[in-house]
């Protein structure tokens, strides 16, 4: 058997025109958001935000992080270089907790660090001069969008580079990450079939798992997998067991 086709989603990008000076514009999700200049009090939330944040070198532009719990660690390597920055909360960031750290950018998304109706929202933040960039991965929560490719991590981290004056270098980190990525595919054995995989993030009654618009399905296949939950029209929810059995992964 041939092996089976690496998704569109990893061809390699043409790196965008590199913006010489501000103001610059990026799109995200379903807005447009302009900056006069790099934000210098940045707020990111979660995990895998704030390592991107790390990646790019931008804790200097920082005021600290959110939404990183005891229990969920930051990679080693990436925070060493991030000195003495601090975490704000453990928790989703109330509007008092971006205030107080005198924030004016705070890099999230919906259900990592914002929720629809929620205190912190990019409308409510905008009052007062705090500026936000939505996790591209969890756009599906406010408009339509396509399955979860890497496109979507390669695109937050450009938008990043471009929203702090640094895109050569985040060009190079994603032509690095692409570059990495084909010279491992290019590597993987023939498969008769795609393995099933199944994403178990916590949960006991009812797992809590990675759907078609989560970021997890993309590497998934990127590694020559499928999602058992690929069918499920969602990011990141709540399932029974059923569904599991019914499918059993051949990788957990």
């Amino acid at each position: 058997m041939p092996r089976l086709p690496m998704i569109a989603a990893f061809a390699l990008l043409a790196p965008p025109a590199l913006a010489s000076s501000f103001p610059v514009t990026v799109h995200s999700c379903n807005r447009e958001v302009t900056f006069a200049a790099a934000p210098q009090r940045a707020v990111s939330n979660d995990v895998n935000l704030t390592e991107m944040m790390f990646a790019l070198g931008l804790s200097g532009n920082m005021a600290g992080y959110t939404g990183v719990s005891e229990w969920v660690k930051l990679d080693e390597r990436l925070r060493a270089g991030a000195g003495e920055l601090a975490s704000l909360s453990p928790d989703y960031p109330t509007k008092e907790v971006l205030l107080g750290a005198d924030a004016d950018f705070y890099f999230a998304g919906w259900n990592y660090g914002m929720r629809v109706g929620g205190e912190i929202t990019p409308d409510s933040l905008a009052a007062f001069g705090i500026a936000v960039y939505e996790l591209t991965e969890s756009c599906i929560h406010i408009m339509e969008k396509p399955k979860a490719s890497m496109d979507d991590v390669y695109n937050d981290l450009l938008n990043l580079g471009r929203i702090f004056g640094v895109e050569e270098r985040a060009v190079a980190l994603v032509e690095g990450y692409q570059a990495d990525l084909a010279a491992y595919t290019a590597g993987l054995p023939a498969l008769a079939a795609a393995p099933g995989v199944f994403v178990y993030d916590s949960g006991e009654d009812k797992p809590f798992t990675a759907g078609r618009f989560a970021i997890p399905t993309a590497l998934i296949e990127a590694a020559g997998g499928t999602n058992i939950m690929d069918d499920a029209s969602s990011s990141w929810l709540e399932i029974g067991w059923e569904p599991v059995i019914e499918r059993p992964p051949m990788s957990w």
